[in-house]
């Protein structure tokens, strides 16, 4: 079992912050990778990207939208409850050199994915601009620290309620035009990344992105996080998460994404309807 030991409500309630205890994980984790997570037995198996890691305290750090039946469950567990499984670090970790400048674009909980590989790209000594982004002012987490892991950050919120009013890909496309950018690496909901990466092709700056398929072993056994890059087959939970954006299909990962969305969502309304009945 693995215990809570912080809860934190974002967003509205609808992103939560847990940091759990996990000391074998937090001593091996390096930004970029991930760990699969399962409430209790009856739970599904849930693939996310840790926040944080602390390997004196020996907690990781996930933050999640609850967007599903599996994540509302989630979002029952307290302070002192526990996660039935927690298994990680899974994924190959971020490639991090120093470069010079350096620019970190992130929206909505792709924010919670960005920040370790931010830090640590600011740490070896780049120069590292953070643009971020949220529908609205109230939905924007992790602002502080960001601002903390970056040289220089920047946030936007798409109906202008904080900072510059519009997408990220503005103010990346402004930083672009600046010249002089060797690595993007772009996090958040895929029309976002995929956004990311064509406009920074005809930069030709090097361009990363962290996919999300659907996932269930996360040891490449299943195949159910295949994706499509540069025309060949990878899984994500091996081969990545992060690709070249470049190369990345992202038409057919969309397509992925909203097979079982039907499905999830009449999943999520049956949850809800048992929960407050009972």
């Amino acid at each position: 079992m693995f215990k809570i030991v912080k809860r934190e409500e974002m967003a509205e309630g609808t992103v939560i912050l847990n940091e759990i205890e996990a000391p074998l994980i937090a001593r091996k984790a390096k930004p970029g990778q991930f760990v699969i997570l399962k409430a209790n037995e009856d739970g599904e198996r849930i693939p996310l990207t840790m926040a944080d890691t602390d390997p004196e305290k020996g907690t990781l750090t996930i933050i999640y939208m609850v967007v599903g039946k599996s994540t509302a469950l989630f979002k029952t567990l307290k302070v002192g409850d526990a996660f039935q499984d927690v298994i990680g670090p899974l994924g190959k970790p971020t490639h991090l050199e120093k470069l010079g400048k350096v620019v970190c674009v992130g929206g909505g909980t792709g924010v919670a994915v960005l920040h370790p590989i931010t830090r640590a790209l600011k740490q070896i000594g780049n120069d590292v601009t953070c643009i971020i982004g949220a529908r609205t002012k109230d939905l924007l987490i992790l602002e502080s620290q960001m601002k903390s892991a970056s040289n220089d950050l920047r946030v936007c919120t798409d109906d202008g309620t904080y900072g510059h009013h519009g997408f990220v890909t503005d103010v990346l496309k402004d930083v672009l035009e600046a010249g002089d950018v060797k690595l993007v690496v772009g996090i958040g909901p895929v029309p976002m990344m995929r956004a990311v990466a064509n406009l920074t092709r005809p930069y030709q700056v090097k361009t990363l992105v962290s996919l999300n398929p659907i996932m269930i072993d996360g040891t490449g056994m299943c195949g159910g996080c295949r994706v499509t890059v540069g025309g060949e087959t990878k899984f994500a939970c091996v081969d990545g998460p992060e690709f070249d954006g470049h190369l990345v299909n992202f038409d057919e990962l969309m397509l992925r994404l909203q097979a079982y969305c039907e499905d999830e969502k009449a999943c999520y309304e049956d949850y809800c309807t048992l929960r407050d009945a009972s």
